[in-house]
């Protein structure tokens, strides 16, 4: 599931899916799946700091304008996800993207929610940023499929 989600076909970029991703993650409060998924956005080309900006102050984060309503339904979803309307989904397609990214910005910000709980569930510890930038390029060269066994490699070194 998310391999196909995060590589697969979509209008978003790699990089633009790993930060609504990340995204998604930080603003519910999940520092594991924040620092983990930033560092990945970061590897594929995203400006450095720009995930913390967009916590800090979403209005004024240096992003693509037509992305902005993305990152707000991405929010909602995952911040208040019953006040999520047709409005929402509405603003998206009228900022130039189609009906299938609205499903994969839904989608990712469900998988978000589902990586939230299980890294609370199993009391995950955030990794370092140094680490989380080279389990990010280790996921950027093998994708998501069998990810962990490739991460326990790089931990060993």
């Amino acid at each position: 599931m998310s391999e196909v989600l995060m590589n697969g076909a979509s209008p978003f970029s790699q990089a633009e899916r790993e930060l609504l991703f990340a995204y998604a993650a930080g603003v519910a409060g999940c520092e594991f799946v924040f620092i983990a998924h930033a560092e990945v956005a970061y590897a594929r080309g995203i400006e450095r700091g720009v995930l913390e900006q967009l916590l800090r102050d979403p209005e004024n984060a240096s992003v693509e304008a037509r992305l902005k309503p993305v990152l707000s339904l991405v929010r909602k979803l995952s911040v208040t996800p019953s006040d999520v309307c047709q409005f929402d989904v509405d603003s998206v397609v009228s900022a130039g993207w189609d009906e299938h990214a609205s499903h994969d910005a839904i989608s990712i910000a469900g998988r978000a929610a589902f990586m939230h709980r299980i890294a609370t569930g199993f009391g995950l510890v955030p990794l370092s940023r140094e680490m989380a930038a080279k389990h990010a390029v280790r996921r950027i060269e093998k994708g998501y499929v069998n990810v962990v066994r490739s991460f326990e490699q790089v931990d060993k070194q």
